[in-house]
């Protein structure tokens, strides 16, 4: 049966083929940024965003599949670089946009991580639409839904860091380690921690 669609709920719930099509995304988007060599990352990420783009064509009212579009599409602007990126930006923006109009609470509050992730990290006016302190609005409304997930305290210790708070940093770091492990996500959890790992180095350094 399709994605069903409940009054009484969230948004749309994927059916197990649509959430089956999600998970192989999110296995192949671990793949590509934490196995694959610099040089081929644009080009896997692209195929990727063709994968994603389609699903949510399938499944247009799921806000996972929105969700995934945008960090799909935002991961290939980051190996990409360059001029094309900031237009691959707002592509991800949009996206992830959508999904929070669909539901909010999807993949417990993702899109909020990750559009606050593109608002820390894109250029600021008249460039692009950086602004580090609608990242921090995103970011705690991530943290009110995910208070212990690991890519939300990521972020948020991303966010700590960047803005010069670096005993916060580290204590949100530090408990972004703690975070549980995320079944079917393991390649993604050990990548993550490879990255806070090392942002803890940055951090400890300014704190030394």
């Amino acid at each position: 049966m399709a994605a069903m669609f409940a009054l009484q709920g969230t948004a749309w719930a994927l059916d197990d083929a649509g959430a089956q099509r999600l998970l192989s995304i999110q296995q192949r988007w671990a793949e590509v940024q934490y196995n694959t060599p610099e040089k081929q990352k644009a080009a896997e990420f692209e195929k990727l965003a063709a994968q994603a783009q389609a699903f949510t064509v399938e499944q247009p009212k799921a806000a996972e599949a929105w969700i995934w579009n945008g960090i799909v599409v935002s991961s290939w602007a980051g190996a990409e670089g360059g001029l094309g990126a900031l237009g691959k930006a707002k592509q991800s923006k949009a996206s992830l946009e959508k999904a929070l109009s669909l539901d909010p609470s999807a993949l417990q509050g993702s899109a909020y991580t990750s559009l606050a992730a593109l608002y820390d990290r894109v250029p600021g006016w008249p460039i692009g639409f950086g602004d580090a302190d609608e990242a921090q609005k995103l970011l705690q409304e991530a943290l009110k839904l995910n208070p212990a997930g690991i890519d939300s305290l990521y972020f948020w210790g991303d966010h700590l860091y960047r803005e010069g708070h670096y005993a916060e940093a580290k204590v949100a770091l530090l408990k972004a380690k703690q975070a549980a492990p995320r079944p079917g996500r393991e390649l993604a959890d050990e990548g993550r921690r490879r990255d806070i790992d090392a942002l803890l180095k940055d951090v400890e350094h300014k704190l030394n």
